[in-house]
């Protein structure tokens, strides 16, 4: 996992607390988000910002988007910090509560159980410690092509 900000995405740029890092090499992440984390105390959280054009038709934040940031959420939960190579084979969301244009949408990952080759985790995103969405997922730990 590369963590420089190579690409110029600073998490003080976005109003994402100094200690979230951003992860390079998702151009779709970066694209929607960018998507920043941070490793505290063995557990994976995620932050990102909620910008207009993440927004669907009520100005609220797009149900996709809130899927694809708890799937990197899952992910980053699967290999804890390390260099693991991981794709998501299910993911599975319970929408709960709305983010809106300028909202910080935090998110918490954690392991429920690794094996060989799957990982079963879960996350939760929140706005202002209230729940927006929860989701569970099964993720496959992979080599990584060079």
């Amino acid at each position: 996992m590369s963590s420089n900000n190579s690409k110029g995405h600073r998490p003080e740029d976005y109003g994402i607390p100094a200690h979230f890092q951003h992860w390079d090499g998702d151009q779709a992440e970066d694209s929607i988000g960018p998507f920043f984390f941070a490793l505290q105390d063995g557990e994976i959280h995620t932050a990102f910002r909620v910008k207009p054009e993440n927004c669907n038709a009520h100005r609220t934040l797009h149900g996709g988007i809130s899927m694809m940031f708890a799937d990197y959420t899952l992910c980053l939960a699967a290999i804890g910090g390390t260099h693991e190579g991981v794709v998501t084979v299910s993911c599975n969301s319970e929408f709960v509560g709305p983010a809106h244009e300028g909202d910080l949408v935090l998110g918490r990952g954690e392991v429920i159980r690794k094996g060989r080759s799957l990982v079963f985790a879960r996350a939760v995103l929140e706005v202002e410690g209230e729940p927006i969405l929860t989701a569970s997922g099964v993720l496959k730990l992979v080599t990584r092509r060079s």
